[in-house]
């Protein structure tokens, strides 16, 4: 089977056609060598692939004759990945999250005309 079809069939990919680009990006190794979409899968292989920022790992058991539901597809493969790559996932995700709190942008209206009003408040000199 091919890998494109392979990565589509165990759910690693929502669609073949995405499958089929992360291969011609070099995102897909089989045997530590970077895989076309059209390189064969064979049972005992392993594939590194790279997704959402993370390198996940597993090995080939057996080959689907089609696009398999979620519970089975452990049949058809074995996760290797490392649990580093989802905790650096999880860092990631708080880094975000420091740098910009959601509704912190551009200042409303409303803020705007606080603002001004703010600065605008006449001094004792003025006066």
């Amino acid at each position: 089977m091919r890998v494109d079809k392979f990565l589509w069939c165990v759910r690693y990919y929502k669609t073949r056609s995405l499958a089929t680009t992360a291969c011609k990006k070099g995102h897909v190794r089989i045997n530590n060598e970077v895989a076309k979409p059209s390189r064969e899968v064979y049972p005992q292989d392993t594939i590194e692939v790279r997704k959402n920022q993370i390198n996940y790992k597993f090995t080939v058991n057996d080959i689907p004759a089609n696009r398999v539901g979620a519970k089975l597809v452990d049949i058809y493969r074995t996760d290797k990945t490392p649990k580093e790559q989802f905790e650096g996932q999880e860092l990631l995700k708080y880094a975000k999250d420091y740098y910009r709190k959601k509704g912190t942008g551009r200042p409303t209206k409303k803020d705007r005309r606080d603002i001004d009003d703010y600065t605008d408040e006449p001094f004792e000199n003025d006066i």
